[in-house]
């Protein structure tokens, strides 16, 4: 039931009637109940990604999964403090614009499997083919769209489309428009590097998937060497394929917090305590959920799927364009 009324989630903050987020009387996993063991509230993200259990003094955080279980996670205040020591940065649709690019391979990878090349995705697929790991995507493709075949199956497709036109676009015939930087990202990444702040670049999607995008940004706007400008880097990782091995990717990337944290706490040597100096930027709805539940402030930018996720609630602001940004970090 669609949220009607002002409820105060403790540490989370006031999530109002034009938030997008749903009202439970249980969790998903049937945990907790409202009225129960001390519960006072549960609401979800307008996406049914993540649940937040209200306990009256804290709450909790449970990150539900397509293919894995739910896990829960606390919630921790949020009060950002200038000056700011470090930037937590998004890749896809936030420093590049390439989210168009990804749902078009992921419905290259469904029209494989319904032997279907007419297939399109339709308005209300979006929230759930983007921010998330390759698998949760697909994983909900299957669901809807092709009951029955397997991720695997699903996985296989996928990567075969993606090698292709990733060899396509490094020897210049790809799809036009691919990656875009986005509008405001230099002259907003060459401020905070000459305010001295440390910059991390975050992303869920694979490696093979992520460096070309950042190298392509870089080589658009004459940055030179994306290695040599981060202060870290972290990615998905490596994809688990037939005859070689994989690294953890699929079942910890947003809205989990672990790539935020992990960027930030050992990429930036930036202990959890001073966390209130540092700030995430997104414009996904899990890639916000996964700044706020790595404890660190939010900042959502416009143009992804947060407001159509129902998760502009877990931002703290939420700006149109680097321009705006910089103003509320420069203080």
């Amino acid at each position: 039931m669609l949220l009607d009324k002002t409820i105060h989630m403790p540490d989370l903050g006031d999530i109002g009637a034009d938030s997008g987020f749903n009202v439970l009387s249980a969790t998903s996993d049937g945990k907790f109940t409202v009225g129960k063991n001390g519960v006072a509230d549960i609401l979800s993200t307008g996406d049914d990604k993540v649940e937040f259990i209200s306990f009256g003094t804290h709450s909790l955080a449970c990150v539900k999964s397509a293919i894995a279980f739910p896990t829960y996670y606390p919630v921790y205040p949020v009060n950002m403090e200038l000056p700011l020591e470090a930037i937590l940065m998004d890749l896809d649709g936030t420093t590049v614009k390439s989210e168009e690019f990804w749902m078009w391979i992921i419905q290259m990878t469904v029209q494989s499997l319904l032997g279907n090349p007419k297939f399109e995705f339709e308005e209300a697929d979006l929230p759930f083919i983007a921010g998330h790991s390759v698998s949760e995507h697909l994983s909900y493709c299957i669901d809807k769209y092709c009951p029955g075949e397997s991720l695997e199956k699903a996985r296989s497709f996928y990567f075969e489309h993606t090698a292709r036109e990733m060899r396509e676009i490094m020897e210049g015939r790809g799809k036009d428009g691919a990656f875009t930087p986005a509008p405001g990202i230099k002259d907003f990444l060459m401020e905070l590097k000459g305010m001295g702040v440390k910059i991390g670049l975050v992303t869920s999607g694979l490696y093979e998937k992520a460096w070309p995008e950042i190298l392509s940004a870089f080589k658009t706007l004459g940055m030179g060497d994306p290695n040599d400008f981060y202060d870290a880097i972290i990615s998905g990782g490596y994809a688990l394929k037939k005859g070689s091995a994989g690294t953890l990717g699929e079942l910890s990337p947003k809205p989990h917090p672990w790539l935020y944290s992990e960027t930030c706490v050992v990429g930036l040597g930036q202990p959890f305590e001073r966390r209130n100096r540092v700030v995430g930027i997104e414009d996904s709805g899990a890639g916000a959920c996964s700044v706020r539940l790595a404890g660190y402030t939010t900042i959502g930018i416009s143009g992804g799927n947060i407001a159509k996720s129902g998760t502009k609630a877990v931002c703290t602001y939420y700006e149109d364009t680097f321009a705006d940004i910089f103003k509320i970090i420069k203080g």
